[in-house]
Order: C-alpha cells, then sequence, then structure tokens
C-alpha cells in the first residue's frame, strides 16, 4: 500500500500533470466565458436578425418528452466558438516557436565562421 502511495504521490507531483490540472481549471473557466458570450450576446444578435427567435426556448413535445433542439444549437454555436479560439491560440503558439526557431538557426555557417578566423588571424599578424 506504501509503494502505491509513493507511486501515486511521484506522479501527481510531475509536471505534466499539473500542467494539465492547470488547463482543466482554464478551460473551464474559458467555458464559462465562452458560454455567456453566446448565450447573452451571440443568440440574442442572432435572434433579431433572423426575426426574434430565442433559440433556448425552441423545443418538440413528443408525448410527454420535450426535445429541447435550441440548446443543442446553442451547444454546437458554443463548441464552434471554442474550437475557433483554440484553434487561434494553436496558430499563434506556433508562430512564437517558428520564430524562435528561426532565432537558433541563426547562428553563422562553417564558412563565415572560417572567414572570421582568418580576419583575426589577419589583426593579430599585422
Amino acid at each position: 500500500m506504501k509503494k502505491t502511495l509513493k507511486e501515486f504521490k511521484e506522479f501527481i507531483s510531475k509536471g505534466n500533470v499539473m500542467d494539465l490540472a492547470v488547463a482543466v481549471i482554464i478551460g473551464g473557466a474559458f467555458t464559462a466565458i465562452v458560454t455567456s458570450l453566446v448565450n447573452d450576446i451571440l443568440m440574442p444578435l442572432i435572434g433579431v436578425i433572423i426575426g426574434g427567435y430565442d433559440f433556448s426556448s425552441l423545443s418538440v413535445n413528443i408525448g410527454s418528452a420535450s426535445i429541447k433542439y435550441g440548446m443543442f444549437i446553442q451547444n454546437i454555436i458554443n463548441f464552434i466558438i471554442i474550437a475557433i479560439c483554440v484553434f487561434i491560440m494553436i496558430k499563434i503558439i506556433g508562430i512564437f516557436i517558428k520564430k524562435k526557431e528561426e532565432v537558433k538557426e541563426a547562428k553563422p555557417s562553417d564558412e563565415v565562421l572560417l572567414l572570421q578566423e582568418i580576419r583575426d588571424l589577419l589583426k593579430k599578424n599585422k
């Protein structure tokens, strides 16, 4: 039992697990923001554009069941907005990583190093 607890403690204290925990918490907060954006800003605007419809109240009653397809439409819009935001964030991170790699690749070539060495030797011999 102690060995299992020790392994679990090591697992939890690894950086990747902590990063994942932070990502989940931030993702939850981000989802709340996107849900508010969709429910409180976008859907009322879309409703005005298409004639005053409120998607959240759209439903169909079949027997005693109520199928709320309006909420489903809102959730699809939430998903699309979150997907767009994640895509943009990944693209921005990719740009930064590419620039960082370009800076690393900016090291002088062998020819440049050789010419610099020759220049330094000529200065030294004067």
